[in-house]
Order: C-alpha cells, then sequence, then structure tokens
C-alpha cells in the first residue's frame, strides 16, 4: 500500500474528483479527512469508505475560512494525531458565478479556488513541520497554465494564482521537509456535462488521445505526488490532459 499509515486531508472530497481521490488514497492505505462544505455527502463518502474496510472520517469545512482551516488541522490531529498529506482539491468553475465578468464573481473564484489553497497550505505546512514534513498537493488547471477558457477569465486568473502559490510554497516549506505540488487536469466528463454535444466533441477532436480523461486518471497523478514515491519532487506541476496544451 503506498499511503500506508498516512493520514490525509482532501477537500472538496464529498463528489466529483475529490471523492475519487479520498476513495483511492483509503485503498492504499491512508486514513482519509473528507473535508467539505457539504456535510452530509461528505459523511455518506466517509460511512462507504469505512464500510469497505476503509479509514475515513468527514469534517464539514468551508475552506474560505481560516478558522474552519483551523479546526480542521486540529481535529485531524486530534483523532489521527498527525497529518501526513494535504490535497486541495476544492475548487469552483467560472460558470458557477454568473457574471464572468462582475466583482462578485471575480472575487469568489480567487477566495474559493486561491485563497482557500494559501490559507491550507499554510497551516498545513506549519503542521507537518512538526514531525519532519509531509505532501501538500494543489489542484490547479489546464487553465492556470494557459488562458484558454476565454469566457471565464476569473477561473483563469485563480488557477494560475495556485500554479504560482505552489511554486513559491515549494521553496518557503522546503527546508522544514514540506512537499507542494500542483496538478494541472484537462477536460474530464464532470467539467462538460452542461455542454451541448458539439461542444463535447469539439473538446475531444482538440485532445490528442481524442477522448476527455477519467478523474481516476487525476488521481492516480495526485496519489504519486502525495506518496513517497515523489520524495525528491517538489515545486512540479503535473499536467494531466491528454497532451491537449502540448499544441
Amino acid at each position: 500500500m503506498r499511503l500506508k499509515d498516512k493520514v490525509a486531508i482532501i477537500t472538496g472530497a464529498a463528489h466529483g474528483m475529490g471523492e475519487t481521490e479520498a476513495r483511492l488514497f483509503a485503498a492504499e492505505g491512508a486514513k482519509v479527512v473528507i473535508a467539505d462544505v457539504l456535510e452530509k455527502e461528505g459523511e455518506a463518502v466517509a460511512g462507504d469508505i469505512c464500510a469497505s474496510q476503509g479509514q475515513a472520517r468527514s469534517i464539514r469545512t468551508d475552506v474560505i475560512s481560516e478558522q474552519d482551516w483551523q479546526r480542521l488541522i486540529a481535529q485531524t490531529v486530534a483523532t489521527y494525531g498527525k497529518l501526513d498529506i494535504l490535497v486541495n482539491n476544492a475548487g469552483i468553475s467560472g460558470s458557477s458565478v454568473g457574471d464572468e465578468d462582475g466583482l462578485e464573481g471575480w472575487e469568489r473564484l480567487l477566495a474559493v479556488n486561491a485563497t482557500s489553497v494559501f490559507l491550507g497550505t499554510k497551516l498545513a505546512a506549519a503542521e507537518m513541520a512538526k514531525r519532519g514534513g509531509g505532501s501538500i498537493v494543489n489542484i490547479s488547471s489546464i487553465m492556470g497554465i494557459v488562458g484558454g477558457a476565454e469566457s471565464h477569465p476569473g477561473y483563469c486568473a485563480s488557477k494560475a494564482a495556485v500554479r504560482n502559490y505552489t511554486k513559491a510554497a515549494a521553496v518557503r516549506y522546503g527546508p522544514q521537509g514540506v512537499r507542494v505540488n500542483s496538478v494541472h487536469p484537462g477536460y474530464m466528463p464532470p467539467m462538460l456535462n452542461a455542454t451541448n454535444a458539439a461542444g463535447r466533441a469539439a473538446k475531444i477532436a482538440q485532445t490528442p488521445l481524442r477522448r476527455l480523461g477519467e478523474p481516476i486518471e487525476v488521481a492516480r497523478g495526485v496519489l504519486f505526488l502525495a506518496s513517497d514515491e515523489a520524495s525528491f519532487v517538489t515545486g512540479a506541476e503535473l499536467v494531466i490532459d491528454g497532451g491537449f496544451i502540448a499544441q
């Protein structure tokens, strides 16, 4: 088991890609804390993991609240004795905030997608440093590397902030043994559920592998960066997009 005896917090793990990561981590031996504002859904995922012989619990967390982050980490350590891994997975899409050019939407995107990563990283790194280090994986996007989401500039900006903050955090916390890396997923079925058939087909045609990615393919990359197999990897960005931005 690649994460045997490790303790991992995964934000936004009540559904979607975060849920896939939580289930994979638990299957690989980690004790998983599901941190999500969706309390009922998070508890259901944790219960399902435990029913499958894994170890997990759910802690309701608003990732833009520093107080919630402090409580989350304190409860995790109180329950499991330590914190080895943080996956900053929680995020929202540009379409979720309405007016893509409105100030309110811009600020909401930056708060959920970027400020949450800053809060989680700094507080988790401080806890990890007490025990010699750990691994933090920040979920960005290919749109944090290229500005391809022309109708959602706030989303691109927020994910670009995650990308460069990850590098700065890797430099800052490396001397304490804390590794910080980012993952940049491409187009996945959950992201295109609301897209018409023609739009979905266009994204597939633009991807060299000629298909969409699957959440488990991203989760496997996150697992590698979280594990000791990546012990000399920090400040890196792992693109998982079927070759989309290689063109």
